[in-house]
C-alpha cells in the first residue's frame, strides 16, 4: 500500500479483518459494513441486517459493471439514484444482466442508458460476489478504455472523476474491492518503475 492511497488502506484495514465463517460460505468480519472473502466465497455487507428468510435460497442477481478509465487515469463514480438501495452511495455504474444478454452486452446497454454513451472498447477484469440486505449479487467488472458521447446522468445521478484516495463518500461496500485492486495495480506500477529506474 502506498501513502498516496491511505483513505483506501485505512478502509480496507476497518472492512476485511478477522474474518469469521459463517453458514452456507459467507465470511464475516465487521458486522457494520463488508467482510473479508476467500477465492470463491461471498462478501457480507451490513452483516447487522437481517436479511429474508430463506436467505441461502437466493437467487445470484448477475449485474455488469463498468470502471470508465481516462487516458490521464482519472476513474468514473456516480451515485445511486433515489429510490433505489443504498441511494447516494457512490459506485461504478452498471446494472442487472437480463436474460439472453451476455456481461459486455448488459454492460453497453446500462451504460447507454445511466450514461449516455456507447462503449467502444473494454475489458472483462474482474468478478465479486457481495451478500447485499437486499439482493446477492455477483458483479462482473470490466475496464472502458474507449466509449463515445458526453457524459449524461439521465436518472439525476451525480458523477465525479477520482484517483485515488477517492474524495467522495459514502462509497457503496461493494465499490471498496475495486479501489483496492486499482491501488495495487498502481503500486505495481509504481514498483516495476523503481525497479527500472534503479
Amino acid at each position: 500500500w502506498s501513502g498516496r492511497s491511505s483513505v483506501v488502506r485505512a478502509a480496507a484495514v476497518w472492512l476485511f479483518s478477522s474474518p469469521e465463517t459463517l453458514q452456507d460460505g459467507l465470511v464475516r468480519t465487521d458486522p457494520i459494513r463488508l467482510s473479508a472473502t476467500q477465492e470463491g466465497q461471498v462478501r457480507v455487507a451490513d452483516g447487522q441486517i437481517p436479511r429474508p428468510e430463506g436467505v441461502g435460497q437466493r437467487a445470484m442477481t448477475q449485474v455488469a459493471v463498468g470502471v470508465l478509465i481516462r487516458t490521464d487515469g482519472y476513474f468514473l463514480l456516480t451515485t445511486r439514484p433515489e429510490g433505489k438501495a443504498y441511494a447516494g452511495h457512490w459506485e461504478f455504474p452498471g446494472g442487472k444482466v437480463e436474460q439472453g444478454e451476455t456481461v459486455e452486452q448488459a454492460l453497453t446497454r446500462e451504460l447507454r442508458e445511466e450514461l449516455g454513451i456507447e462503449v467502444t472498447r473494454c475489458a472483462a477484469w474482474q468478478t465479486e460476489c457481495i451478500d447485499y440486505p437486499h439482493a446477492l449479487v455477483q458483479l462482473h467488472f470490466y475496464k472502458v478504455f474507449e466509449w463515445q458521447g458526453e457524459l449524461q446522468m439521465r436518472e439525476g445521478q451525480q458523477f465525479a472523476w477520482q484517483s485515488l484516495p477517492v474524495q467522495v463518500s459514502p462509497v457503496l461496500p461493494g465499490t471498496l474491492p475495486v479501489l483496492e485492486w486499482l491501488d495495487q495495480a498502481q503500486s505495481s506500477i509504481s514498483n516495476s518503475a523503481f525497479s527500472v529506474a534503479a
